[in-house]
C-alpha cells in the first residue's frame, strides 16, 4: 500500500468516526452513565499513555529516572503546586537521577 493511499484511507476512517459520533442521538448522550463515562475516559488514556512512556523502551519494562520525575511530579500535584512548577519538578528530579547515574 502507498503512503498516500494509507494517508487517503486514514482521513476516510476518520471522517466516518466523526461522522458516526454526530449521528449519536442527543438523548443516548444525556444520560448520567454516559456524562460520567465521558468525564472519565480522557484521565484514563491519558493516566495510561503516562504509564507506558514512564515503564517501557521498545518491549520491555523498564525502571529508571523517568519514574523518579513522575514520582517528584504527583507528589508536587498532591501539595497543589501550580502546573509549571510540576513540570519543573518532574524535569528537575529525572535529570538530576540522571546526573547521578541512574
Amino acid at each position: 500500500m502507498s503512503t498516500w493511499t494509507a494517508i487517503g484511507v486514514t482521513a476516510a476512517g476518520c471522517y466516518l468516526v466523526k461522522l458516526l459520533g454526530l449521528s449519536v442521538p442527543s438523548g443516548a448522550l444525556e444520560r448520567p452513565t454516559v456524562k460520567r463515562l465521558a468525564a472519565l475516559l480522557p484521565v484514563a488514556l491519558l493516566a495510561a499513555l503516562i504509564a507506558q512512556q514512564t515503564f517501557s523502551t521498545a518491549h520491555t519494562l523498564v525502571i529508571d529516572a523517568r519514574m523518579a520525575g513522575l514520582g517528584a511530579a504527583a507528589l508536587a500535584l498532591v501539595l497543589r503546586a501550580p502546573f509549571l512548577l510540576v513540570v519543573a519538578v518532574a524535569v528537575a528530579v529525572t535529570a538530576l537521577v540522571r546526573a547521578m547515574g541512574g
